[in-house]
C-alpha cells in the first residue's frame, strides 16, 4: 500500500507563485512515475505534469514555461510542483498521483485559488 500526503496549497493573486509538495510512503517501487493532476470547478480532472523515476518530465501545454515538476527520490519519493505566473484559470484542486506496476495511487488533494 502507498500513501500520498500533499501540502502547499493556498490562495494567491494572479502573477504569484506557490509550491506544492507530495510525500509518498509505503511500498514504493524503484521504477514509477509521479504526477500532478488538477480539477477545476465544473471541469474534468486533467494532467498538469508528470515525472518518471528517471527524471523525464512532461507538461500540459497550459502550464509549459510556468510550472516546474521535480522529485527527490532520496527523500522517500517526494514530488514538487513549483507554480509561477499563476493565472485565475489555474484555480483547482491539485492531486498528487503515483503510478507503479498496474496500480495508481492518489493524494487527498490540495486547493489552489488564484484571484485576479
Amino acid at each position: 500500500q502507498v500513501q500520498l500526503v500533499e501540502s502547499g496549497g493556498g490562495s494567491v493573486q494572479a502573477g504569484g507563485s506557490l509550491r506544492l509538495s507530495c510525500a509518498a510512503s509505503g511500498s514504493i517501487f524503484s521504477i514509477n512515475t509521479m504526477a500532478w493532476y488538477r480539477q477545476g470547478p465544473g471541469k474534468q480532472r486533467e494532467l498538469v505534469a508528470i515525472i518518471t523515476s528517471g527524471g523525464i518530465r512532461t507538461y500540459a501545454d497550459s502550464v509549459k514555461g510556468r510550472f516546474i515538476i521535480s522529485r527527490d527520490n532520496a527523500a522517500k519519493n517526494t514530488v514538487y510542483l513549483q507554480m509561477n505566473s499563476l493565472k485565475p484559470e489555474d484555480t483547482a484542486v491539485y492531486y498528487c498521483n503515483l503510478a507503479q506496476g498496474t496500480s495508481n495511487y492518489w493524494g487527498q488533494g490540495t486547493q489552489v485559488t488564484v484571484s485576479s
